[in-house]
């Protein structure tokens, strides 16, 4: 198992935010997360996935549709 597990604080760095956000995420069970104790870890598979589900592809430039 070689499985790496973060911090609230260290997935905040990743993602670029604040705590708040990744607190929020575990709130409303948008991200995976593994209790230990009183403690929270985030699997780093977990970030990854939200990071891939979340990306928004860029639009492909060409002709546009006209509505007739």
């Amino acid at each position: 198992m070689s499985e790496r597990y973060l911090s609230v604080v260290q997935v905040a760095e990743i993602l670029g935010t604040t705590v708040r956000f990744p607190r929020r995420l575990i709130e409303e069970r948008r991200i995976t997360y593994v209790k230990v104790g009183r403690h929270v870890r985030i699997p780093e598979s977990a970030v990854r996935e939200y990071i891939a589900a979340n990306t928004v592809a860029p639009r492909r430039r060409g002709r546009m549709a006209v509505a007739a």
